[in-house]
């Protein structure tokens, strides 16, 4: 890849993070953990829990978990990835949070995800008024076991 990429990612159990590392592996990216301000506990995870912190936040899309820390330089990349777990079929609320932090302007945001089972769903209608002035690409949900030559392969499939 010819443009300046940063894979950006926020993994609240460790799935997402062993993707997240293969592809800026195979993209020679630079890697930045989106780590919240507040870690989430396993209750807090707690999908089948109404009252728990994920269902609470999934439920109001207004809802912006705080970042503990940010991307120095992010002036500097051109495409960014950004990886989440699949909560109730779209990208979690902290993903929003990540993105508006950050001017965008005139950036290629590149989502990609793990899943317990489900697509990208609605993700990327969720995710498009958070980077109003930028260019986001179809995501794709792939196993945290996915080959780095897999993911070389589909990254170069993007028009970026």
């Amino acid at each position: 890849m010819d443009n300046k990429t940063l894979v950006a990612y926020f993994s609240a159990s460790g799935v997402t993070d062993r993707l997240a590392k293969t592809l800026a592996k195979a993209l020679k990216a630079d890697l930045h953990q989106i780590i919240p301000e507040k870690p989430y506990t396993a209750a807090d995870l707690d999908w089948m829990d109404k009252n728990s912190r994920s269902t609470l936040e999934m439920a109001d899309k207004s809802s912006r978990p705080k970042i503990a820390n940010k991307v120095e330089n992010m002036d500097g990349y051109d495409v960014i990835f950004v990886g989440f777990p699949i909560w109730w079929y779209v990208a979690p609320t902290i993903i929003n949070t990540f993105l508006e932090s950050y001017d965008l302007s005139g950036k290629t945001i590149v989502p990609f995800a793990t899943s317990g089972g489900s697509g990208m769903g609605r993700t990327n209608d969720f995710l498009k008024p958070s980077v109003k002035d930028s260019r986001l690409l179809a995501g794709k949900v792939f196993s945290c076991k996915t080959a780095e030559e897999t993911l070389e392969t589909w990254a170069k499939s993007l028009e970026l």
